[in-house]
């Protein structure tokens, strides 16, 4: 009885501090690996030489175009210090991503790193990519607004190293904030990029033609032939290509409060969309012509759905998961009769 009440003790306090061995543990844990490999890349990217060029500043600049003058400002300002401190900023930039994905992966840090990578992608993306072209009207789920890196904060939020005591999550997105706030963050990401799809900017008649096109620069001829097979596919038929693309994502929003077989269908279109947006809408991130600072919004979106794949768990009535989650020598004892309860918890 002694020895089934400290294990029992034991379960509950690893529960209460987020150490829980449930079985979606091992899942989230390899999550944030590929969240801070992520991180990685863009530090070493951000190390690449055409960062240290005026480039970069100018970059940062282009990113004011359109929006309004109080969120502008602000990016200006930023660009010029950048240009005059070019070598120390983009040295300093490419450091704290570096040292973000390491934070990540590395376990006893990674609440820390998850923390800071929040804070850090906010500043990023409003100093840094404009808010993602969300208020300048040219944020498109093709070009990668609202921008890749709101998502890295996302991320960081979704896969937080923690649990909801007493609830069984039925995806891996759940397990900090709970399958509500979940489901209405997934429905507010990928509604958001449906209606961008609509946007009378992207549903010009050549507008997505354009945007793949404006890709090829700087790639090697193999992307560019890719880059410009889709978009001669997609000559004059941005109206039809912005309702086809906004269907697919609206079916994506209202995948995960569907039943879990369904769920699985939009997570797999969520994939497929986001392979393609990848490859033929954002040329692989420009990965391949030494001038970009991250992978772009595909792949974080990949990341995502995965987030949201249902456990094996889901689906199960709730009585059947609680026996499948109680320790095997308290559910042995019960079996037998025997009234294997810690003390002090009775009815």
């Amino acid at each position: 009885m002694i020895e089934l009440a400290l294990r029992w003790d034991r379960v509950r306090r690893r529960e209460r501090t987020g150490a829980t061995t449930s079985p979606g543990t091992d899942a989230r844990r390899v999550l944030q690996l590929i969240l801070a490999a992520t991180w990685l890349l863009d530090g070493l990217l951000q190390y690449q030489s055409s960062m240290y060029s005026p480039m970069f500043g100018e970059m940062i600049g282009d990113s004011a175009t359109g929006n309004p003058g109080v969120i502008a400002s602000p990016i200006s300002w930023n660009a010029v210090l950048v240009e005059h401190h070019l070598v120390l900023l983009n040295t300093v930039f490419a450091t704290i991503q570096l040292l973000l994905g390491l934070g990540i992966a590395y376990r006893p840090t990674v609440r820390v790193a998850l923390a800071a990578s929040i804070a850090w992608s906010l500043g990023v993306w409003w100093f840094g990519e404009g808010l993602g072209g969300v208020l300048s009207g040219g944020a498109s789920p093709v070009n990668g607004g609202p921008g890749a890196v709101i998502l890295y904060a996302l991320l960081a939020v979704l896969l937080w190293p923690a649990d909801r005591p007493g609830v069984t999550a039925p995806f891996v997105a759940a397990r900090a904030v709970g399958a509500p706030v979940a489901r209405l963050l997934w429905l507010t990401l990928w509604g958001s990029l449906a209606y961008f799809a609509l946007t009378p900017a992207n549903r010009a008649p050549q507008a997505l033609h354009d945007m793949i096109v404006g890709m090829t620069g700087g790639e090697p001829g193999w992307v560019t032939g890719l880059e410009n097979h889709a978009a001669a596919l997609l000559d004059h038929q941005g109206l039809a290509a912005s309702i086809v693309l906004a269907v697919a994502l609206i079916v994506i929003a209202a995948g995960a409060f569907l039943p879990p077989p369904l769920a699985r269908g939009a997570l797999i279109l969520a994939l497929v969309v986001a392979a393609f947006i990848w490859v033929f809408g954002q040329a692989f991130g420009q990965i391949l012509t030494g001038g970009a600072t991250d992978p772009n919004s595909a792949p974080l979106l990949a990341l995502l759905a995965l987030a949201y794949w249902p456990s094996a768990t889901a689906g199960t009535p709730a009585h059947r998961t609680q026996e499948a989650d109680r320790p095997p020598a308290l559910a042995a004892g019960q079996a037998e009769g025997n009234d294997a309860r810690p003390e002090g918890e009775f009815g």
